[in-house]
């Protein structure tokens, strides 16, 4: 897994995990924003990452432990902020439970939480959920239009999501699917030090209900943020100023 990284000089550490269908150079509206105060460590999640095509995508719970492992070993010791989107929540949500490294804030943006259902049913989301991101891989521009909402991604964002699609292995789709909705959280839930935050937008609130219903039952020390005029992953994209004064107040 290849880290990139900003601002080594500062103290304070940053890490952003990426969502799906995107690579980590999602966060560059952010990285000038955050770079002159505090250490950027982003990870090019595998399967993602264009400068190793060939990776395919492993698992939650094995990514959250190679990041806690990179970490580790560059003898950094506990994460100031650590913020995930959507499968990136995922991962956030596992290094959580690991407590591998200390963490004092998360922020969960959207995160997918492990379905509470039988394990056929959540198998069955995931194929729908890899058929819907397969139609617009082969499909291309005209039909990423259509399974992707235009009320949130504008042409230039559907291009990049295409360009991002033309290198992922239909292996990846699957297992970031498969692995979002069931990777594993210790029973009961450890509880959490630190700072943690459920971010969500209005416009996602129903799709992520199930979420934050598994929030407030397995997280209840959790802050819950309804971000306004917001759709699924399109703070940092389309918000970065917000997002950025947002981590400077919970770094205070």
């Amino acid at each position: 897994m290849t880290f990139h990284e900003y601002g080594t000089q500062n103290e304070k550490v940053i890490v952003l995990i990426h969502p799906s269908a995107v690579m980590w150079d999602y966060f560059s509206y952010l990285i000038p924003l955050l770079e002159r105060d505090f250490h950027l460590l982003i990870p090019a999640l595998p399967g993602y990452d264009e400068s190793n095509p060939d990776m395919d995508y492993t698992s939650v719970e094995e990514i959250a432990s190679q990041i806690a492992g990179f970490l580790s070993a560059r003898n950094i010791d506990h994460i100031d902020l650590l913020y995930g989107c959507s499968m990136g929540g995922s991962i956030v949500i596992r290094m959580l439970a690991d407590r591998l490294i200390a963490i004092d804030n998360a922020v969960i943006d959207g995160g997918i939480t492990p379905y509470q259902l039988p394990r056929i049913i959540t198998r069955l989301i995931a194929a729908r959920d890899f058929l819907m991101v397969s139609m617009g891989k082969i499909g291309g521009l005209k039909l990423l239009e259509k399974v992707f909402s235009t009320d949130e991604y504008s042409a230039e964002d559907l291009k990049y999501i295409e360009k991002t699609l033309g290198f992922m292995s239909y292996r990846t789709i699957w297992r970031t699917f498969e692995s979002c909705n069931n990777y594993r959280i210790p029973d009961p839930v450890p509880e959490i030090p630190g700072h943690m935050e459920y971010w969500y937008g209005d416009k996602e609130q129903k799709d992520r209900k199930w979420d934050i219903r598994y929030i407030r039952k397995n997280f209840p020390q959790a802050r819950l943020v309804r971000m306004k005029n917001c759709g699924h992953a399109s703070m940092a994209s389309l918000h970065p100023e917000k997002m950025t004064a947002l981590f400077r107040k919970l770094l205070q």
